[in-house]
């Protein structure tokens, strides 16, 4: 029973232990540039979906982010008249690191 109890208590542990506090999503966390910039200071582009929605999009040359574009009651902005499966706009700018791509 002892046996049991300790496994038992082991596993409980190890699984805490694998917990940790989050870092904040809303930065750019990489060190390829050593820059910590909030993702509202990068510039955003638009990316359309094949089904007509948009996503904001950021690409820093090493990382890339995407969020799917909503109204402000929350409902996503589909039906562009974006060309569909092409990303528009400056996307790629506000990082230092070079994308080689």
């Amino acid at each position: 029973m002892h046996l049991l109890k300790a496994t038992a208590l082991s596993l409980a542990l190890t699984a805490v232990a694998a917990c940790e506090i989050t870092e904040d999503k809303t930065r750019d966390q990489h060190a390829g540039d050593g820059s910590n910039t909030h993702l509202s200071n990068m510039t955003a582009g638009i990316w359309v979906d094949p089904q007509g929605c948009e996503h904001w999009i950021i690409d820093d040359g090493l990382e890339g982010y995407a969020d799917l574009r909503r109204t402000p009651d929350g409902k996503p902005v589909c039906n562009s008249p974006l060309p569909r499966n092409v990303a528009t706009g400056p996307f790629k700018d506000g990082s230092t690191f070079p994308d080689s791509l």
